[in-house]
């Protein structure tokens, strides 16, 4: 079996890659470089060439090919690694006539445990979607912003007495609203200096959080670490890194409880592999980051499926026109589960794990032309003052 050709699909707030072989099988992948996609979309296709008249199948040497030979990489390069990598995959799962778990070595759970996106654009909202959160039957309700999900034109003043008396307030609120047995995830989008990010960690003690998702700008692994040290709240972070290397390095210097590694920009199945191996050797779990489409949820969801040490798995909603139109209430009226032609069903709190072969999904036929693509815009946040404000 022969690669012949390579495709990028661009549409709604999605990149894919698929990969066309002379047998007539054909692999989809997405790309999770969601800030650059576009890039990524042209990294897959300079990648592609090389790829053209090879062996689908030789999947790791592949990975190391294109791992390697350009000196350089960020997330556009590793966002279209990750999917020719998720395609690759697709294709082998197909080719064996079965589920690429089985390929990652079979089963660890039967069901995947998700926590759902509970947005809130004021305090009184952040609390109404939790309950709605755990009517749907989640027991676990992720993506909690304390500072809420505010647009990013409107100019952000609380100052540091403010940033811990409203979030306490806020998440006292949604503990009270949920219960003692709701799971929850709070993402505090780099908000805070490291000092103010352990006071806010004791204030938030009382109410039991899974943990806290990069509480700092995770750029620093050093003071990640120093603040994981001084936090008796769980910390999560990786989304915004991309080899297991810098992993190996985050783990190494205790930064993080939860290992947020992103499929889409981590080297797809394999690299997350690896990644997963460097965290059970610290006794660490992983978090999968998803904010992407059903095609990547279907992805995770054969990598968690045959990977032991992971604690939970976010899932973006189906529902919605995308995961930032979802966050911030744009009325864009798209829903991404039209993009595929299936989407696994979630009950209390889990999804079934795709049995059909390869990731066990597909894109409907003239996907680019019922969603064109959306690109995100440079924009984000500032202080009343002008300065930049992490959200």
């Amino acid at each position: 079996m022969k690669i012949t050709d390579i495709k990028v699909l661009r549409a709604n707030r999605a990149v894919y890659c698929k990969i066309y072989t002379d047998e007539g099988i054909v692999g989809l992948g997405e790309s999770g470089a969601w800030g650059f996609l576009e890039a990524s979309a042209q990294a897959i296709l300079t990648m592609g060439e090389y790829l053209i008249g090879k062996d689908p199948l030789d999947i790791e040497h592949h990975w190391q090919y294109l791992y390697r030979f350009s000196h350089f990489r960020g997330a556009a390069v590793m966002g279209a690694m990750s999917a020719i990598d998720i395609a690759l995959y697709d294709i082998a799962g197909k080719y064996f006539n079965v589920p690429v778990y089985r390929l990652l070595g079979g089963k660890c759970r039967d069901k995947v445990r998700v926590y759902n996106h509970t947005s809130g654009r004021t305090e009184e909202e952040l609390v109404e979607n939790a309950i709605k959160g755990v009517e749907q039957g989640y027991t676990a309700l992720g993506h909690l912003n304390p500072y809420l999900d505010e647009p990013r034109t409107a100019p952000f003043s609380d100052g540091n007495a403010a940033l811990l008396y409203k979030a306490e307030r806020r998440i006292a609120k949604v503990r009270e609203a949920v219960g003692e047995e709701v799971d929850l995830c709070l993402e505090l989008h780099r908000r805070l200096e490291p000092g103010l990010a352990v006071q806010l960690s004791a204030r938030l003690e009382p109410y039991n959080p899974m943990f806290l998702e990069d509480p700092i700008r995770p750029d620093n692994f050093d003071e990640m670490g120093r603040v994981a040290a001084q936090c008796r709240i769980p910390i999560a972070t990786g989304e915004r890194i991309n080899t297991y290397h810098e992993f190996e390095m985050l783990l190494e210097r205790g930064a993080c409880s939860y290992v947020r590694a992103s499929l889409g920009v981590c080297g797809g199945f394999t690299g997350a592999k690896k990644i997963a191996a460097v965290a059970e050797a610290h006794h660490k779990s992983l978090v999968p980051h998803n904010p992407c489409s059903p095609v990547m949820t279907n992805a995770v969801l054969q990598f968690v499926a045959a990977t032991d040490n992971i604690a939970i798995t976010e899932y973006p909603n189906p529902f919605a026109a995308s995961t930032a139109d979802h966050l911030t209430g744009s009325g864009v009226k798209l829903r991404q589960c039209d993009m595929v032609d299936h989407i696994p069903e979630m009950k209390d709190g889990y999804l079934p794990v795709p049995e059909e072969p390869g990731i066990g999904i597909d894109v409907i036929p003239d996907l680019e032309e019922k969603f064109p693509f959306r690109p995100h815009k440079v924009m984000t946040r500032l202080n009343l003052d002008g300065s930049i404000c992490d959200q």
